[in-house]
């Protein structure tokens, strides 16, 4: 596999983890996901991790996943080179696993007593990948060995920072988010 293939590969593989957090930031509010509970001194997890959000980044990922599994054949010939078709587990452990990983993320930041929107360098990155592969690897096995070699991993680990700061500006920018990282 070329390096072009394994960043197309990797980067396919993973829209259906990498769009849920930016659709429940789109569709959040509501009901937190906590009730308003607390853990010592600090909210579990805190008004921005939402019943509404949660489900509206999953099913854009599910979405997601579901369209890139029609168009799979038609940009894997158009680039000479096969691309994921998601089965139904794989999906649902990426945008499933993604979401998780962003709570347990804000789980933690709360235990560490960060506030809301505070910087969590690398883990704020990665949070989502760190849950969406296992999960996908325990939900799908034989495709997730397929699609996620050393060499995809690899570049996921690489590529997904800078394409969430990256994001991230952009949404701090347009005024979707309070804070650029």
């Amino acid at each position: 596999m070329t390096l072009l293939e394994t960043v197309v590969i990797a980067f396919w593989a993973m829209l259906p983890a990498y769009v849920p957090n930016n659709a429940a930031v789109l569709a959040g509010g509501g009901r937190p996901i906590d009730g308003g509970r607390t853990w010592g001194d600090e909210r579990v997890l805190g008004d921005g991790k939402t019943w509404r959000g949660t489900a509206a980044g999953i099913t854009a990922g599910l979405a997601l996943a579901a369209v890139l599994t029609l168009l799979a054949d038609d940009v894997g010939a158009a680039l000479g080179f096969a691309v994921p078709a998601f089965e139904p587990l794989a999906a649902l452990g990426l945008a499933a696993g993604a979401m998780l990983g962003d709570i347990l993320a804000s789980f933690l930041k709360r235990r560490t007593g960060r506030e809301r929107g505070a910087m969590f360098p690398g883990f704020d990155q990665l949070d989502f990948v760190v849950v969406s592969l296992p999960l996908t690897a325990l939900l799908a096995t034989e495709w997730f060995l397929e699609w996620f070699t050393w060499d995809v991993i690899l570049v996921i680990v690489v590529l997904t920072p800078v394409l969430h700061v990256t994001t991230n500006v952009v949404a701090y920018k347009f005024g979707l988010k309070d804070e650029p990282w």
